[in-house]
C-alpha cells in the first residue's frame, strides 16, 4: 500500500474508521463496567535443609532445596494441598476450580516458590495464598519428604513473605480496554475501510480519472435528477450551476491543442448512460452562443439520442448521406438563433461499423470541417463497439466522459486502452454525474477566485501533457 492509497483510503473510509475506534472504546468501558474485578495476592516460601553446618554440607542443602524446590511448586497445585485448604476456608468451589485461580512458580536456580491466587474478594485471595503455603509446607515436611514414618524431614518451608489483601483489582483495567479497544477498533475501521475501498470500483476524484486516461480533466458536470426532463439546461436556464459548468467545459476546450489541424470532437464513453449525448448537446450550444459556427453530429448508429434532446426530425440524416441518398446541406438542420447546425443520425444501419469507416464518412467529416468552427460528434460508447475507435481515428480529438457515480476504473481504463490500440488517445476527459462533496471539490477547481464564467482556467501543463495550453482559437 502505497502513501496515496493510504490517504484515500483515510479520505473515503475516516467515518467508518473513527466509528470503529470509538467502537472499540465504548466495548472496553462497558467491559470494565461488566466484568467483575479480580484480585491477586501471592505469598512466597524459602525451602532450605536441616543440619547443614560446614560449607560442604551447606553446598550440598542448597543444591538438594534447588532440586526439589519445582517440584513443591507443581505440589502446590495438587489436590493433597488445595483440598484441604478449601476444607479449612469453606470455599465453594472444588480443586479444579481451585486450581485454575492458583499459580504456583520458582525461578530457576533458586530456592523460593511464589504461589499467587486470584479472587473476586481481595481478603479472600490472600488468606486462600496463606493458606495454601502454609498447607504446602505441612504435606512436604510431613507426608512427602519424611525419611522414615517416624522421621523428621530434611527440608524446611519458610514463609519470608506472607499474602497481603491487594488494594486495586488486576483486572479488568480500564486503561488498558481502552487503549486495547482502541487499537481494534482502529484495525478494524482500517480493515473495513479497506474492503470498502477494494470492493468499490467507482472512481474516485479528478486525480484518478487523469492518473488512467492520460489526459486532462477539462469539465465536471453535476448530477441533476430533472436532467431527463430538461437535458439541454444550457439553452433552458443559462444562470444554472450546470450552465456555468457547460460553459466552463467549453472554455477548457479551447486549451487543447490536438495534433491535427482540425477543430472536430467525438464525444464517447466507457459504457452507455454516463451522459455523453446530453454532454456533446450541451456544449455545442454553449459553443454556438459563444458565436462559433457549430456541427453537431449524430454519429450514434445503434441508439441515438440527438434528435430527441434536440427536439427535431431524426428521420433522414448521417446515414442517409453515407450511402449517397441525400446530399449532406439537405441532411443539416439549423437549430436556434445561433449558427448551430444538427445532423441526426438517420435510419439505424445493419452495419454501422462499416457505415462509420468508409471513405464516405471521412468525406462527410472533412466537409463539416471546412465549413464550420467546431464539429461536435456523438459517439457510442467505446466498450461494448468498435464504432467510436473508427471515429477517433476521423477527428481531431476525443473527449471521454466519465460517470463518477456509474464508471469503473476498471471500464474507464479498458475505455482508454481501447482508443490507444487505434492509435489514438483522449485529448480531455470530462466528469459527469457528480455528486455532493465531490462536486464542490470540482467545482472549486474550475472557480478559482470567481472569475467570470468565460475568463479561461489556468491547467496544470503537467497534466497536458502534449496537449499543452496555448492560445485558443479564435473560432471558439
Amino acid at each position: 500500500m502505497n502513501f496515496h492509497t493510504l490517504t484515500r483510503l483515510i479520505r473515503r473510509g475516516w467515518v467508518l474508521i473513527l466509528g470503529a475506534v470509538l467502537l472499540g472504546i465504548g466495548g472496553g468501558v462497558a467491559l470494565d463496567a461488566v466484568v467483575t474485578p479480580q484480585y491477586r495476592a501471592s505469598t512466597s516460601l524459602y525451602v532450605s535443609v536441616k543440619g547443614t553446618s560446614t560449607s560442604s554440607e551447606l553446598a550440598q542443602g542448597g543444591s538438594a532445596a534447588e532440586q526439589k524446590v519445582q517440584t513443591f511448586a507443581n505440589v502446590a497445585r495438587s489436590a493433597v494441598v488445595l483440598q484441604p485448604v478449601i476444607d479449612r476456608l469453606r470455599l465453594d468451589t472444588d480443586v479444579v476450580g481451585l486450581a485454575r485461580r492458583v499459580e504456583a512458580q520458582s525461578p530457576i536456580d533458586s530456592v523460593l516458590v511464589s504461589i499467587a491466587v486470584t479472587d473476586t474478594s481481595a481478603a479472600r485471595a490472600a488468606r486462600t495464598a496463606n493458606a495454601i503455603g502454609e498447607q504446602l509446607s505441612t504435606v512436604v515436611t510431613e507426608r512427602l519428604e519424611k525419611p522414615t514414618p517416624d522421621g523428621v524431614s530434611p527440608f524446611v518451608i519458610e514463609t519470608i513473605q506472607p499474602a497481603l489483601a491487594p488494594t486495586a483489582a488486576v483486572s479488568p483495567r480500564l486503561a488498558v480496554n481502552v487503549v486495547g479497544g482502541a487499537l481494534l477498533g482502529l484495525l478494524a475501521g482500517f480493515a473495513a475501510a479497506g474492503l470498502r475501498l477494494a470492493l468499490d470500483v467507482r472512481l474516485e476524484d479528478r486525480e484518478e480519472i487523469e492518473s488512467i486516461t492520460g489526459a486532462p480533466a477539462i469539465g465536471s458536470i453535476a448530477f441533476d435528477r430533472v436532467v431527463r426532463e430538461q437535458p439541454l439546461v444550457v439553452h433552458a436556464n443559462a444562470v444554472e450551476q450546470r450552465s456555468e459548468e457547460f460553459r466552463r467545459l467549453r472554455t477548457n476546450l479551447q486549451f487543447l491543442e490536438v495534433e491535427r489541424a482540425t477543430r472536430s470532437f467525438a464525444v464517447t464513453s466507457s459504457v452507455k448512460g454516463e451522459g455523453k449525448s446530453t454532454t456533446a448537446a450541451n456544449l455545442a450550444i454553449a459553443l454556438a452562443q459563444n458565436g462559433a459556427r457549430v456541427a453537431l453530429v449524430d454519429a450514434d448508429l445503434r441508439r441515438p439520442r440527438i434528435a430527441h434532446l434536440m427536439g427535431i426530425e431524426g428521420a433522414a440524416g448521417l446515414t442517409d448521406v453515407l450511402i449517397g441518398r441525400m446530399e449532406l446541406s439537405d441532411a443539416l438542420q439549423p437549430w436556434g438563433r445561433d449558427e448551430l447546425v444538427v445532423l441526426p443520425s438517420g435510419q439505424i444501419p445493419p452495419n454501422p461499423a462499416e457505415l462509420l469507416g468508409t471513405e464516405a464518412m471521412r468525406r462527410v467529416l472533412a466537409e463539416l470541417e471546412s465549413d464550420f468552427d467546431v464539429v461536435i460528434v456523438d459517439a457510442p460508447p467505446l466498450l461494448p463497439v468498435t464504432d467510436a475507435a473508427i471515429l477517433a481515428r476521423l477527428v481531431g480529438g476525443t473527449l471521454l466522459i466519465a460517470s463518477m457515480s456509474k464508471t469503473s476504473r476498471k471500464q474507464l481504463a479498458g475505455a482508454v486502452a481501447t482508443l490507444r490500440d487505434t492509435g489514438t488517445a483522449p485529448v480531455g476527459a470530462v466528469m459527469t454525474m457528480v455528486r455532493g462533496e465531490r462536486g464542490n471539490r470540482y467545482d472549486y477547481t474550475y472557480r478559482q477566485d470567481a472569475r467570470p464564467a468565460d475568463e479561461p482556467v489556468r491547467l496544470d501543463t503537467d497534466q497536458l501533457g502534449r496537449h499543452a495550453v496555448g492560445s485558443p482559437p479564435s473560432a471558439l
